[in-house]
C-alpha cells in the first residue's frame, strides 16, 4: 500500500432484526455476554418482558420460564432449595406450579420430611400466591398409585 494510501475505516455492523419482535438487537460481536458459553443458551422467553418487568401485550410466559419463577419463589421464601417441579397448569391466564422442597434432611435421606407448596404465578411471572399443600416422608407412596 502506498504512504498517500489509507484504507477506509471500517462501518460498524448494522443490528440484526429479532424475528420474533421486529426490534433491533446489536450483532453478537457487539456484545460481550452474547460471546462464550452464553451464546448458545435457548431464549427461555424472558425478553418478551417491558423493561420495567411487566409482560408485552398481554402475552403469557411459557411455562418454562413460570416454573422456574415459581421455583425462585418457593426458595426465596423457603430458605431453601427446589427438588423438583411436579405440576403445573394453566390457572386464570397465569400459571399453577406445584414445587417440591426438602424441608427436613434425616438420615438415612428416605427419612428426609418433603413439602409441596402451590405456587400461582401471573401472566408475567409476577407471585400471586403461595402456600404448603402437603408435607410426607420421602419414601411414603401416595394412595392414588
Amino acid at each position: 500500500m502506498a504512504e498517500d494510501e489509507q484504507e477506509e475505516p471500517r462501518r460498524p455492523r448494522r443490528p440484526r432484526r429479532n424475528a420474533a419482535t421486529g426490534t433491533r438487537r446489536p450483532p453478537r460481536d457487539a456484545d460481550p455476554e452474547r460471546n462464550g458459553a452464553d451464546a448458545h443458551e435457548p431464549d427461555d422467553g424472558e425478553a418478551d418482558a417491558e423493561p420495567d418487568g411487566r409482560e408485552k401485550a398481554g402475552r403469557t410466559i411459557p411455562a418454562q420460564v413460570a416454573a422456574r419463577r415459581a421455583v425462585q419463589h418457593v426458595t426465596d421464601f423457603t430458605g431453601r432449595p427446589a427438588e423438583n417441579v411436579v405440576s403445573i397448569d394453566r390457572a386464570d391466564g397465569g400459571w399453577q406450579v406445584g414445587v417440591e422442597v426438602v424441608e427436613t434432611e434425616r438420615i438415612p435421606d428416605t427419612q428426609d420430611v418433603l413439602a409441596i407448596y402451590e405456587v400461582r404465578v401471573d401472566r408475567g411471572g409476577h407471585l400471586l400466591s403461595y402456600k404448603r399443600t402437603r408435607r410426607y416422608a420421602r419414601g411414603q407412596l401416595d394412595g392414588k398409585c
